[in-house]
């Protein structure tokens, strides 16, 4: 890899808030200074992947070239195992509503409805192993990258509940645990999360040493 991060500013290449959130404090304590992809009023690429590798490294150089910084993207989903891995890359959009004046919005309820119908269709013995998957991605002006990977196993509840987390939250019960991301304290999902375990992995290959 040719490049390493320092101290300084940071572009994070996403528009949602909760997702900024849980990336600013686990950078927080590496001396990185994060401006958000929306505030900087950069547009949003065309997530053309079919992976989440390819999506996250497109939002990654995108930003890095809209604002001649570093830019760290997030990719990341809900694979659910008996629908095939489904809705995975295309998590976010199971969640498209119905356009609002400023723009087309998110409805995540409806979101993990439809998860949940699906798993209806295929009988109440269906398995209901699912996991979170998350591609780190870092780019440079000058066109470099690194990608880091990361997962959080555990399987789907019915109705959801909590209300600490965001998009899938509350009906992922990661493994080991009996309440669902959204029932637990941020910095409780922080130290198991999906994005934490592909966040290990940078950290290790760009602030260690």
């Amino acid at each position: 890899m040719s490049q390493k991060l320092v101290p300084g500013k940071l572009v994070i290449a996403t528009h949602n808030k909760g997702k900024l959130r849980e990336i600013q404090a686990l950078l927080a304590p590496y001396g990185m200074t994060c401006l958000s992809a929306g505030e900087l009023g950069l547009a949003e690429p065309a997530e053309t992947g079919t992976t989440f590798v390819e999506n996250a490294l497109i939002k990654a150089h995108a930003a890095a070239q809209a604002a001649g910084l570093p830019a760290l993207a997030d990719d990341s989903g809900l694979c659910v195992a008996a629908l095939g891995g489904a809705p995975g890359v295309y998590t976010a959009d199971w969640a498209e509503a119905a356009p609002f004046e400023d723009g087309p919005g998110r409805d995540w309820y409806m979101a993990m409805g439809k998860v949940e119908g699906k798993l209806a269709e295929l009988g109440p013995d269906t398995a209901r192993d699912a996991w979170f998957a998350c591609v780190l991605a870092i780019a440079w002006p000058d066109g470099s990258s690194a990608t880091y990977e990361g997962r959080a196993a555990g399987s789907l509840t019915w109705p959801p509940r909590g209300t600490l987390g965001f998009g899938y939250d509350p009906v992922f019960v990661p493994l080991g645990d009996t309440r669902t991301f959204a029932e637990l304290d941020p910095a409780e999902k922080h130290a198991i999360s999906h994005r934490a375990d592909a966040f290990a992995k940078l950290v290790a290959e760009q602030f260690a040493g």
